[in-house]
Formats: C-alpha cells, sequence, structure tokens
C-alpha cells in the first residue's frame, strides 16, 4: 500500500491476447468486479505494460503482460449508520433480502436525509455493503417507492451487485407485486407495454411516452379477486420502470387505491381509505426470485400482505 492506495500486480493471460482491458484484468483479478475496473481503468489508476496509464475499458489487453493497478483506499459514507430494526428474510455473505415496510425510503434524498434503508443497513452490515451504487446508495440494486411495502434485494459484495444488475437487465429476475385498484378489470389478464419517461408537465411524476422517448415498461397484470367496485390485481414486471405499475395500471382505468400521484379512486373509495386511515398507494412487492450470482442457486422469496392492505382488502370484500 502507498499513500492510502492498495498497488495490486497483475499478469494477464495468453490466451487473454486482444481482449478488452477490463475482461481481462477481471479474469486475471476475481477479487475485483468489472465494473470496479473499468471505472478504475477510467481514472487512470491501471498501469500498462509500455509504463503509462491504460485510461480506456476498451483497450484491447496484451497477453502476458504485466499490469499495475492502484485501487484507492475506500471513501467513508457519507451517510450515516443507524440502528433501525429491518425485517431480513434471507442473508449470506453475498446478499440479503429485506421485506421493507412502507414509509421507509430506500436511500437518502432531499428531504429524507436519514432513517432511510441505506442507513439501517450500513449498521446492519458494519458498513459492508457493495460500492457500485456510489456512496449515496450503497448496495441498492433496485428500490420500491417510500409508500410501497415488500421485497428487494441489497448487495453486500460488488460481485453479487454485477451478478443482479445482468438479471435486472436480462428482464429475468421475477418480481410480482400485488395491488388493490379501483374498477374490476376487463378483460381480468393482459399487458401493459408502454413506455415511460418523466412526465414534461411535473417532473415529480411519470408519464407514458412514445418508444423513441422513454425507456420500454412491459407490465403483465391478472385479477386475483373482484371486490366492491375495485379488485385485488397481481402485476408481474417484465422491467422494472419507477412507478411503473401505478402508471401502467391508471393507464388503463384501474388506478391504484391511496395512490396521491396518478388517481385517488371514486369518492366511495376515499371515503372508505378515509375511515380506515389508509394513507398510501395500495401496493405491496409480495414475491421476489432470482439465480444467486455467485452460488447459482435459484431463490424465491415471498411476503404476506401487511395488515393495513389486509383490513382495506376485508373492507372491501363482497
Amino acid at each position: 500500500m502507498t499513500g492510502g492506495t492498495d498497488i495490486i500486480r497483475a499478469t494477464v493471460a495468453s490466451d487473454a491476447d486482444g481482449w478488452r482491458i477490463d475482461r481481462a484484468l477481471a479474469a486475471a483479478l476475481p477479487t475485483l468486479s468489472r465494473e470496479r475496473l473499468k471505472a478504475l481503468i477510467s481514472s487512470g489508476a491501471v498501469i500498462g505494460p509500455a509504463g503509462g496509464p491504460v485510461r480506456d475499458p476498451a483497450t484491447k489487453a496484451v497477453g502476458g503482460g504485466a499490469y499495475e493497478v492502484r485501487v484507492p483506499a475506500p471513501e467513508p459514507a457519507h451517510n450515516i449508520a443507524q440502528d433501525i430494526a429491518l425485517d431480513i428474510v434471507f442473508e449470506d455473505e453475498h446478499l440479503l433480502v429485506v421485506d421493507k415496510p412502507a414509509g421507509m425510503v430506500v436511500h437518502p434524498a432531499a428531504g429524507n436525509p436519514d432513517g432511510t434503508l441505506v442507513n439501517a443497513l450500513l449498521h446492519h452490515c458494519a458498513g459492508r455493503l457493495s460500492g457500485i451504487g456510489g456512496v449515496a446508495r450503497p448496495g441498492i440494486v433496485h428500490r420500491i417507492d417510500k409508500d410501497t411495502s415488500g421485497l428487494l434485494v441489497v448487495a453486500k459484495t460488488d460481485v453479487a451487485h454485477e451478478g443482479l444488475a445482468a438479471q435486472f437487465k436480462r428482464h429475468s429476475m421475477h418480481r410480482l407485486y400485488l395491488a388493490i385498484v379501483a374498477g374490476i378489470p376487463n378483460p381480468p389478464a393482459g399487458t401493459v407495454d408502454a413506455a415511460l419517461a418523466r412526465s414534461a408537465a411535473n417532473r415529480q411524476k411519470m408519464a407514458i411516452v412514445a418508444e423513441d422517448r422513454g425507456k420500454r415498461a412491459v407490465t403483465h397484470y391478472r385479477l386475483v379477486q373482484p371486490l366492491r367496485d375495485a379488485a385485488m390485481v397481481e402485476c408481474r414486471l417484465e422491467t422494472g420502470r419507477t412507478h411503473q405499475v401505478r402508471v401502467h395500471m391508471t393507464s388503463i382505468g384501474h388506478p391504484l387505491l391511496g395512490d396521491p400521484v396518478y388517481g385517488r379512486g371514486r369518492l366511495t373509495h376515499r371515503n372508505l381509505l378515509n375511515q380506515l386511515d389508509f394513507r398510501r398507494q395500495a401496493l405491496h412487492a409480495a414475491e421476489l426470485g432470482f439465480v444467486h450470482p455467485v452460488s447459482k442457486r435459484n431463490l424465491s422469496f415471498k411476503s404476506a400482505l401487511p395488515s393495513d392492505i389486509q383490513e382495506l382488502f376485508g373492507a372491501l370484500t363482497v
């Protein structure tokens, strides 16, 4: 170590000649993820066989060449660790699955500087979280809204983070939500395939836009049980965009009950929500499944409906 920097020396395998340098070094240095190496290369922290820095991750590697990787000491996270109770349904050395309560923000942001899932994770994991998301979002691979309850996976190592992110990108991760919506969908099952982007009128909202103006978003919905002028539906996400379920269900005339942004439902529903003091969108991340990025085991988790949605469901049961 020199001046707070670890110097790691690696020799690229002869059969890796001509590979991208980030790929070749990832094969030679399994303790560093490819994403981490890309960042180090771009910052000039990798010295090539000729003695100068390699700054482009796409540079072709020299088989048998000796490289020097200078890894700076980790910066302390700006977020503080807080002893906040977590409902952890699975944990090993690489990742954990958390059942998040409604009302908890995933990571600090304007208006929510602490008391978040990240603050709780920093305490629970003693700071041992993936650094790919940066100091603001350590370990965070995906998010669910503050007022949505349910399951999400957190990466403790860079290797786990990279593997989980790849599954999200391939849309191979199983994510199923349960929601109570206004009205009864007809047909009882279908698919909403509509791109999403920030609303031009209100940057706090998402909106359906033309395909070339946003990111593709696909939601498969199915009626679970008709209720009184409402319905319990399940929504399986093929993609995972911000507010996807809320916007897509609103777009087909079935906004989530209690949603303060995309549709408050009918007057009778609003009166009931007030009686029950139900103050959030009726949405719960009920199922999560993925392949463990290190052990390659198929993992599957379910979360029961929280008590407030159960109470709402009971009040609407025909």
